[in-house]
């Protein structure tokens, strides 16, 4: 081989090892590419596989939380057929009960029916007879005194008494019997006008008693005001009835605007206004037993030959305040006075 021949050989060799050389240089640098792809796709493998694990994770807890869900849903279902059922019961026994409370209703206007009659016979039928046994009895008292018997004397003073006893009860009776019959219809008003007007009515007999009556500026209620009257001149009738002898009787009426909570009676309503209303006296008082017993009908504490009165007036009392959504209280003391706490929802 010649020399020429031999470097042509050489040089074309030489071209081609740098020809390997340099594809073998691009292959490499295509090796490294595929190998950094194959790390970046093994990463974001091991990424994608930690996000399907957390789909999963989620997968199972929504599917945790629908099972949970459709057994609420099923306990739902069940609670609301059972309220179905005793909204079913309910409405029948208010049916019942709407029934039963027409017929109440009827019956009641039977009774108010009945009670109308029997006031009108107690007004009239058999108050005449009382009237004519207390005037003809006066009138022989008092025409044919001379003629008779001092025994005689004695009888008929019994009798008229007893029939004039006899008709003071039947107008307590009927008293009694009408506070719940009659209309209704609260008024926002000053106590003070009322308390004036009864002392203006009983002036004779605080006259009689040379009682003494401190009443001072009462608050504001919502009343019936004659049943509200009624309550304030039977109270100060009964200071002035029991009062001692040989004692000026002393009557003191005060009232404030207090919470049910400062009154100490658990039956009133802590946050509601009251008008707190005292009547104390000085007068004979009574055992502290009675102070609930006192309110009832036809109870009476001393005797009749002492003290007049049927035995209602404090009843009458009692249901008045009721009437008013209120409460009374009774205290007392044997030879040391009375003291009534009445509590009435104040005026708004």
């Amino acid at each position: 081989m010649t020399k020429n021949k031999f470097d042509k050989e050489l040089a074309l060799q030489y071209e081609e090892k740098e020809k390997l050389t340099a594809e073998l240089n691009i292959a490499k640098t295509e090796i490294d590419f595929q190998n950094r792809e194959k790390v970046k796709r093994e990463e974001e493998f091991s990424v994608a596989n930690i996000e399907l694990a957390f789909q999963n994770e989620e997968k199972e807890k929504r599917a945790a939380e629908l099972s949970l869900a459709n057994i609420e849903l099923v306990f739902q279902n069940e609670e609301k057929e059972k309220r179905a059922a005793e909204l079913i019961i309910a409405n029948k026994e208010l049916l019942f009960q709407n029934e039963e409370k027409e017929k109440r209703a009827a019956e009641l206007i039977i009774i108010n029916q009945e009670l109308a009659a029997f006031a009108y016979i107690a007004s009239h039928d058999l108050q005449e007879p009382l009237r004519k046994i207390q005037t003809f009895g006066a009138r022989i008292l008092e025409q044919d005194n001379d003629n008779l018997s001092e025994r005689s004397v004695d009888y008929f003073q019994r009798m008229c008494n007893a029939a004039k006893r006899m008709q003071t009860l039947i107008i307590d009776i009927l008293a009694f019997s009408r506070i719940n019959t009659t209309q209704r219809i609260f008024e926002s008003i000053s106590l003070s006008a009322t308390v004036e007007k009864v002392m203006t009515d009983l002036k004779d007999d605080i006259g009689e008693k040379q009682a003494l009556i401190e009443a001072g500026e009462l608050c504001h209620a919502r009343v019936i005001p004659f049943q509200f009257y009624q309550l304030m001149e039977n109270l100060i009738s009964n200071s002035l009835k029991f009062s001692r002898q040989g004692v000026q009787p002393h009557i003191v009426i005060k009232s404030r605007i207090i919470k049910g909570s400062e009154s100490g009676v658990e039956a009133l309503s802590p946050e509601k206004d009251y008008c707190h209303i005292t009547v104390s006296d000085n007068g004979i008082g009574f055992e502290t037993h009675f102070n609930e017993k006192i309110f009832e009908v036809f109870q009476k504490l001393h005797p009749k030959e002492e003290y007049k009165g049927t035995g209602i007036g404090l009843a009458i009392v009692k249901k008045i305040v009721e009437n008013h959504d209120g409460i009374i209280t009774a205290a007392g003391e044997i030879g040391k006075g009375a003291r009534f706490d009445i509590y009435l929802p104040a005026a708004a």
